[in-house]
């Protein structure tokens, strides 16, 4: 099955849908957003990533920014921070450069390394589009992380490439329906720029009556 573009979902959601299948809805399908600390951290980093104009080459490595990618087959698209074109004994011809390449993603994010798998599925993605794109293999790609300068080395496991495949499939599935899936509140609501959007508090309660009288309590204490 291949999809047409329009309907297309972002890459980037798919760590939205990780960390929150309704945030992802809130964000994607119902179009609200907001900002916090974190959202405004990660953009800066990524406007630097993205930058046309911080071109750069190094010895045999061609370095692309904000490379647009897309995948028929999954329905998505969206840009790369950076992708690495590393001139290699076996890999693809680039137009306007001699030899072969091989084809390495690198994903900006702000803090560090997570225990989740949100950062490794969206870079998975990207590799997953790049292979189809390029009609190659993407073994492996790093996430450069803001708080330690470092990268992490990420190998496009065939697991990370199954739950890739799924997510999407289900992504496309609520957003052909317009479904917002119901609050399911844990500690993380507390860090998403969305949670007075979302309510989860509210999710949760008995009722309206009930959440108002306990905010009250928790106030007066």
């Amino acid at each position: 099955m291949e999809y047409s573009q329009d309907d297309y979902l972002m890459i980037s959601g798919i760590q939205h849908f990780k960390f929150c299948r309704r945030q992802w809805a809130l964000i994607h399908i119902e179009q609200q957003w907001a900002e916090n600390e974190h959202t405004v951290v990660g953009e800066l980093m990524h406007k630097k990533a993205h930058d046309p104009y911080l071109t750069e080459k190094r010895k045999d490595i061609i370095i692309a920014r904000a490379l647009p990618v897309s995948s028929k087959r999954m329905g998505v698209s969206g840009e790369c921070d950076i992708v690495e074109f590393r001139k290699c004994a076996e890999g693809i011809h680039l137009h306007g450069h001699r030899g072969m390449f091989s084809v390495y993603p690198v994903e900006y994010k702000k803090g560090k390394p997570k225990l989740m798998e949100e950062d490794r599925l969206q870079l998975a993605a990207q590799a997953m589009c790049l292979e189809e794109m390029f009609s190659t293999e993407v073994p492996e790609g790093a996430i450069f992380y803001g708080e330690t300068r470092r990268r992490e080395i990420v190998e496009i496991t065939s697991e990370l490439r199954t739950e890739v495949e799924k997510m999407f499939q289900e992504m496309h599935q609520y957003y052909a329906r317009h479904y917002t899936p119901k609050v399911k509140y844990s500690k993380s609501c507390n860090a998403c720029s969305l949670k007075d959007l979302c309510l989860p508090k509210l999710g949760k309660a008995v009722s309206v009556a009930t959440y108002i009288d306990k905010m009250l309590k928790e106030e007066s204490e």
